[in-house]
């Protein structure tokens, strides 16, 4: 019963909210303005996403190639700063790449 009462009340609050979506007045925003929009978060949440992704995974390479070789930090540890920098900077150009197209 209380199971069913909480589903109840999810339901009817949510179609509370999502009216409150569509009561939108006429201003002069088109549909573009929001694609543009909906792009440009997409591009920064992909580019976030990557980003961490990547540089977490060659952390965990370089990481554990050194454990496995501790005489091989010095030769791991270089490259391993270029790589991360190189990835950062594509992260970067994905926030640059939204900021550009929000801005149009």
């Amino acid at each position: 019963m209380k199971l069913r009462l909480g589903q109840l009340f999810t339901v009817l609050g949510s179609l509370m909210v999502s009216s409150l979506a569509f009561a939108q007045g006429g201003d002069s925003t088109s549909i573009g303005t929001g694609l543009v929009a909906l792009a440009s978060a997409l591009a920064i949440g992909l580019a976030a996403l990557g980003g961490t992704l990547s540089q977490a995974r060659a952390a965990d390479a370089a990481l554990s190639g050194i454990a496995r070789n501790p005489t091989a930090a010095d030769k791991v540890f270089t490259p391993m700063i270029i790589a991360l920098a190189l990835i950062e900077f594509q992260a970067i150009m994905g926030f640059i790449i939204a900021f550009l197209w929000y801005s149009k």
